[in-house]
């Protein structure tokens, strides 16, 4: 079985939930403490093994570019100043994988994004997970999928449970149990009502995706919703008989898609991180609102 060595983070999206903050930064770029969410989600694929991280970005992504590139001016700043633990924490940054760009050039679908970097990936499978994709997890959850892929070999939908009043936002993942926390897709559905949704487990927006839904996504001139989307694939290869695979993924999905959610996660990771725990305990329990 080929190792899972790639990973696409896809990432062109405009962001419009947290406009104006949107406007000229991409959301993935937006702090969770003192990191922007796209490294947490860099950091987890990295942390499971993959070697090559290749973004899909569009128009006014430049700033995740540059993020995991050198600064030469801000590192020899910091060279100069003797801040090495700081400069140290930067040449991480851009050490963490082999990175590549591609784009994006028009919006129309997640499978239309994915699609833009097939050239790259060639006759292998590989991760695909969303730039606003944070978990907090013992096992990183790339991991997670990827062990799942290498006892089934074939394509994997990272899945979590969410309440009723949510499942609107997702598409919906159903199937037969074949362990704790693995299923057989047998029903899909993009974005059902609440009180029609087959079941409450969704993806947030992680997979490993073999060769041949490339093939499916590429033959897809536009799916049910007008666009080219991954979903539509998974539906035409079920239909086909092939199988598919649903892990439920083992700890906390740190949703990060909106402006109260970010906040959560950043109140969440702060209330973990050593330095910051206690004051943010203390300011909380003093709060006192008007």
């Amino acid at each position: 079985m080929t190792k899972i060595r790639k990973a696409i983070l896809p990432v062109a999206g405009f962001g419009t939930r947290f406009l104006p903050a949107t406007k000229a930064q991409p959301k993935e770029m937006l702090p969770v403490l003192n990191k922007p969410a796209v490294q947490y989600v860099v950091e987890c694929v990295v942390e499971s093994g993959i070697e090559e991280i290749i973004f899909v970005t569009g128009r006014g992504k430049r700033a995740i570019e540059d993020h995991f590139d050198i600064s030469y001016e801000l590192e020899d700043a910091l060279a100069e100043k003797n801040k090495l633990d700081m400069l140290a924490e930067l040449k991480k940054i851009r050490a963490l994988a082999k990175f590549s760009y591609v784009r994006q050039p028009l919006q129309l679908g997640d499978g239309h994004a994915i699609l833009q970097a097939a050239h790259l990936i060639g006759n292998e499978p590989v991760a695909v997970i969303f730039g606003d994709t944070v978990y907090d997890s013992k096992t990183p959850i790339v991991k997670q999928l990827v062990d799942t892929y290498e006892k089934y070999g074939d394509p994997v939908i990272g899945l979590t449970e969410v309440a009723r009043e949510e499942v609107h936002k997702f598409g919906v993942y159903d199937g037969v149990k074949l362990d704790d926390s693995t299923i057989e897709i047998k029903n899909l559905v993009e974005k059902p009502k609440n009180d029609e949704a087959p079941a409450l487990t969704v993806t947030p927006g992680a997979y490993i995706i073999t060769p041949e839904v490339f093939q499916v996504l590429s033959g897809i001139e536009h799916g049910n919703s007008g666009e080219i989307r991954l979903i539509d694939a998974f539906e035409i290869m079920m239909k086909k008989g092939r199988p598919l695979y649903g892990k439920i993924l083992e700890g906390t999905w740190l949703d990060t898609g909106d402006p109260f959610n970010l906040l959560r996660v950043s109140i969440y990771l702060g209330l973990k991180h050593p330095e910051i725990k206690d004051r943010l305990k203390e300011y909380l329990k003093g709060l006192k609102l008007k």
